[in-house]
């Protein structure tokens, strides 16, 4: 089966993915014209064209929309077996800039290079709709059983899906009640394992603005009368976050951390000691705010942090002048525990960052985004025995079970939605994969080997009847 399976990723599913990375495909909070340009949709066409090309019985899609909410694909394969499952991914990508890139790549250019192929939205998340059809033709090839199969794929995730909810409400006959949930836009710490994602953190973001004057002003006139737009954002920062240690000061946003969670970080600890640290593409020099590993695993799994990750009201230094500007705004994203409310969180956030602004100046925290994190419950035996077998087959190693610090949205609002089910959260995102970063790549053959893994868990689903 892994042979056939390197034969669809090399014949079929990687040309498909080399179309795929040519259209920009920004998610809506990136680009607020995405109706007009056309370009979701373009991604959905180009996949629902290699779709048709797959001789895969049974199988009917629909592409849906809902007045201004970006487009969902819908995806049926009608069952051989027992049980439902319901598989997500998404095709809206992250913006990116050229210029960050290394010599010879391109976002928008398929480039391979063993092991690697390169392009935004390869590993985040465009293989993953091509790599869980792959895993159900492998079965229907072989005349295995399989269940029911619904493929949910949208074009919102990397916005914080705030557009599926109203799908998942319009969608609820079609996606039935899964038995699992299979989420691919995840990962692990190597290419070696096979990884699955315990938990999530969630997502809260918003733009902090402060306002101090209607106009620029001559620095060398106002500088020691007006207090500076930039100093003002220091102050409120060292609110919500201790600029030494990173730790987050408002407590609202931390969970306790049982006594289990720090047992697994440990068992991490003895298979990455060092590596987890050197994976990142940092500079020679820098130094971790993390005093240890164990430290740096729960820092990034399971407490809060903050990134800006945007600015608006300042020049370039090409362009600056010396004047006192009237505004900075700054892009907040908080990444939180699993467990904690998100909008509650942005809530506390919103209020720590308004109240009593700094010498009177014009301060406001408007949200543009909030995700809840998630805890995943554990798989029966029959599924976690499935994934146990067909990884020590394929790689020679038992498979891992890690956590992310990333989000995503989709898995708290399946769990709400369908308590009872199990759900897998997998993929082959890794070290220096750089999703959301320049030179974003692919792992190909760990996402080749997942193909047959993900096989081999849905015959079980159908078998453990």
């Amino acid at each position: 089966m892994q042979k056939r399976s390197d034969e669809i990723w090399e014949s079929s599913i990687l040309p498909s993915l080399t179309e795929l990375i040519e259209i920009h495909a920004l998610s809506p909070l990136f680009e607020p014209n995405w109706k007009d340009l056309g370009e979701l949709d373009a991604a959905i066409e180009l996949f629902c064209k290699w779709v048709e090309k797959q001789d895969i019985s049974g199988l009917s899609y629909e592409v849906h929309t809902i007045a201004d909410k970006s487009p969902v694909l819908l995806i049926s394969i009608d069952g051989t077996g027992p049980g439902e499952v319901i598989f997500y991914s998404h095709l809206d990508k992250q913006p990116s800039n050229p210029k960050l890139w290394s010599e010879g790549l391109h976002p928008l250019k398929a480039v391979r290079k063993e092991p690697w192929l390169y392009g935004r939205g390869t590993v985040d998340d465009g293989y993953g709709g091509y790599l869980c059809l792959a895993s159900i033709m492998l079965l229907q090839e072989q005349n295995i059983n399989h269940p029911k199969c619904t493929f949910l794929i949208e074009t919102c995730e990397e916005s914080g899906s705030f557009h599926l909810p109203p799908y998942l409400e319009k969608l609820s006959t079609n996606l039935g009640n899964p038995d699992l949930i299979v989420v691919l836009d995840s990962g692990g710490h190597d290419y070696e394992h096979i990884w699955t994602t315990g938990a999530l953190r969630g997502l809260v973001s918003g733009t902090l603005s402060v306002q101090v004057s209607n106009e620029g002003i001559h620095s060398g006139n106002s500088g020691g009368t007006i207090p500076s737009s930039f100093r003002i954002q220091r102050i409120l920062l060292d609110r919500v976050e201790d600029s030494d240690t990173g730790e987050i000061l408002i407590p609202e946003l931390h969970t306790e951390i049982s006594p289990e969670i720090i047992d697994q970080a440990e068992n991490l600890v003895q298979i990455l000691e060092d590596e987890l640290w050197n994976t990142f593409p940092k500079v020679d020099s820098l130094e971790s705010v993390s005093k240890t590993t164990l430290d740096m695993i729960l820092g990034m799994n399971w407490k809060p942090s903050l990134c800006i990750i945007g600015a608006d009201g300042i020049p370039s230094i090409k362009n600056a002048g010396n004047v006192l500007r009237t505004n900075t705004d700054l892009n907040l994203s908080f990444r939180i525990p699993p467990g904690i409310d998100a909008n509650f969180a942005i809530s506390k956030v919103k209020e720590v960052l308004e109240k009593n602004p700094p010498y009177g100046a014009k301060v406001e925290f408007i949200p543009d985004s909030i995700a809840d994190g998630f805890h995943a419950p554990p798989l029966n035996e029959i599924l976690g025995e499935a994934i146990q077998s067909a990884s020590m087959e394929l790689t020679g190693l038992p498979p891992l079970v890690s956590w992310s610090g990333g989000t995503i949205p989709f898995m708290a609002m399946m769990q709400s939605k369908y308590p009872e089910s199990m759900f897998l959260c997998t993929g082959t995102s890794g070290p220096g994969n750089n999703a959301h970063g320049p030179d974003e790549k692919l792992h190909i053959p760990a996402s080749k080997r997942l193909t047959t893994v993900i096989s081999a868990v849905i015959s079980a689903l159908s078998n453990d009847r």
